[in-house]
């Protein structure tokens, strides 16, 4: 029952958030966390922080890990990735024969137009809710937080050493 459950979930959000593994971040919070109670909200955040830093993308990683997590075996995490990728894949294939065919519309570009804003309301959505009491706000993690993003955008450091970077000033400030 649990994978059919799994299945279910992640199909759902598959096939209804837009704008990629960090607009899914608030309907993958809103199912796991809040309505079937399968992890806590700090071990949501550390999965996104570990699917953050692994290859790939940050939604199809954290419905492996959540997969694995929810049934204690492997095959919950090919059936909770499967189904995640089901409704892209076949949304990309037809969006993708629709758009090249009528891409120079004003309807299109209209609407087009109007799903931008919503998209960076989704990520910020997804960063607001990775903060709270328990895992975000103290003054360490600000520090952390700042110094990295300061690495990232002012300065040529690579992104990986900046990670590595960020753990170890995890490890000494906690």
């Amino acid at each position: 029952m649990i994978y059919l459950q799994l299945f279910w979930t992640y199909f759902k959000i598959g096939l209804f958030s837009f704008g990629g593994g960090y607009a899914m971040l608030p309907f993958i919070q809103d199912e796991v966390v809040n309505k079937h109670n399968w992890i806590t909200p700090s071990d949501f955040t550390d999965i996104i922080a570990i699917s953050q830093m692994t290859p790939g993308p940050i939604g199809i990683n954290t419905a492996t890990y959540i997969g694995y997590t929810v049934t204690g075996n492997v095959w919950g995490s090919i059936i909770a990735t499967a189904a995640v990728c089901i409704p892209s894949f076949i949304i990309v294939l037809l969006v993708s024969y629709y758009y090249n065919k009528y891409k120079n519309s004003k309807l299109v570009k209209s609407v087009m137009n109007g799903l931008r804003p919503v998209i960076v309301g989704l990520i910020a959505a997804a960063a607001i809710m990775l903060i709270n009491k328990t895992t975000f706000i103290n003054y360490g993690s600000w520090i952390i937080f700042a110094l990295a993003f300061i690495l990232i955008k002012f300065t040529k450091i690579h992104p990986i050493l900046v990670i590595i970077l960020a753990g170890i000033a995890g490890y000494l400030f906690y």
